[in-house]
């Protein structure tokens, strides 16, 4: 089936209550968080969530909006993180990169030729450059050569257009914005729901910017002190695939710090530049984990670390790595849960349409039955709703 053909029924009506939840009304999604607090209380834990008592008072599995809602609207606009509330998300998250005048801006990479409108602007034709970040040499537009001032006369777009041609009907309606922006916007959404507003906020390439005279965890720890949020039971994580920079915002902050893992024989880009040999598969052992917890209140792993694949993609036999970091005293946020097919393991999916929605429920159910805290997911109905599921059962 072709892009154009693609209008169906199912990419909305899966969802079952999901229309519904847009307010906040569904059944099904209010159930969550009471079944998910009954079942923490059973533990002899308080999780009320929003009541100021840290990350232990969120409802488990925590559901995180994978960039706001990005499996609705463009990824990382007040659009997408306002709707994965409406969907009822526990946690919104929030990508930062700067700008050439030091403002933290929220966008997935700097690189902005895919999520702007820039090569739009004939103006900015000139900025289009090469760089290598991490060591990936990259063509495009880059938030380091824009002044905020110039950044916010560009609009946000979908991201993978070709997958979510739905998206890009909201194509043009927000800006890029600051994350001053965004806790600003927490605060007034907090006042208005009644209840704190949980962020996820992760440090892109850390070591490139610092690299520029541009260093993220210094202007991260100023604005989260600004807004209150520097405290151990402040409603923020703090996230990033550097270790160092988990670290160095240990020293800035008391929020809680989460280590992001990718695939077990990558290396964190900090660790390339020290010289440190470890890679993720030395991180995930009991040792690596340790020393994770000696700074650090949590990991995210990718997904495969949890429940690797075989070859041909299906889901196979879970690792150790939930029981080994909760021996640590570390949660575990695993990323991303998307509904497409083209997203899911081999196993669940359904048809051959890359762009249709697949077993989402059906794999979810397999990832959240190994004890994971929260996952990440661009459909955070979807996961409220399998997250129901799960703990109707317990």
């Amino acid at each position: 089936m072709t892009q154009g053909e693609r209008r169906t029924p199912a990419r909305r009506t899966v969802l079952g209550a999901a229309g519904a939840t847009v307010l906040g009304a569904s059944t099904a999604l209010a159930a969550v968080t009471g079944t998910a607090q009954a079942a923490a209380a059973d533990r002899g834990a308080d999780r009320t969530p929003g009541r100021g008592h840290g990350y232990r008072s969120l409802p488990v599995p925590t559901v995180i909006g994978h960039r706001g809602a990005s499996g609705y609207r463009p990824e990382h606009t007040l659009g997408s993180y306002r709707h994965a509330l409406d969907l009822g998300a526990h946690v919104v998250e929030q990508d930062l990169v700067p700008t050439r005048d030091g403002h933290l801006v929220c966008r997935h990479e700097n690189d902005i030729t895919g999520t702007t409108d820039v090569a739009d602007h004939p103006e900015f034709a000139s900025r289009k450059a090469n760089k290598t970040v991490d060591g990936v040499t990259l063509t495009g537009w880059f938030t380091e050569d824009f002044t905020l001032a110039e950044l916010k006369t560009l609009r946000a777009k979908e991201r993978i257009p070709g997958t979510r041609q739905e998206n890009t009907l909201y194509d043009g309606r927000w800006t890029v914005p600051t994350f001053e922006e965004v806790l600003r916007w927490a605060e007034d959404e907090g006042r208005r729901r009644g209840r704190e507003i949980w962020l996820h906020v992760e440090t892109k390439h850390p070591s490139y910017f610092r690299s520029l005279g541009l260093g993220l965890e210094e202007r991260l720890a100023k604005l989260l002190r600004r807004y209150g949020r520097h405290r151990a039971n402040s409603p923020v994580f703090l996230q990033s695939f550097e270790p160092s920079s988990i670290q160095r915002l240990a020293k800035l902050v008391d929020a809680p710090g989460v280590v992001l893992l990718s695939g077990p024989s990558s290396r964190p880009w900090d660790f390339v530049e020290a010289g440190d040999p470890r890679t993720v598969a030395d991180l995930v052992t009991p040792a690596g984990l340790r020393w994770i917890a000696s700074y650090a209140q949590g990991i995210g792993p990718t997904l495969d670390l949890v429940i690797p694949k075989d070859a041909s993609g299906r889901l196979g036999t879970p690792t150790t790595l939930v029981r080994d970091a909760h021996a640590e005293g570390l949660i575990l946020h695993p990323y991303t849960h998307r509904n497409e097919n083209t997203f899911l393991p081999a196993d669940f999916r359904k048809g051959t349409d890359p762009t249709a929605y697949g077993d989402s429920f059906g794999a979810l159910k397999r990832y959240l039955e190994t004890g994971i805290d929260g996952i990440f997911s661009d459909n955070p109905d979807t996961a409220l709703l399998a997250a129901a599921d799960l703990t109707a059962r317990d």
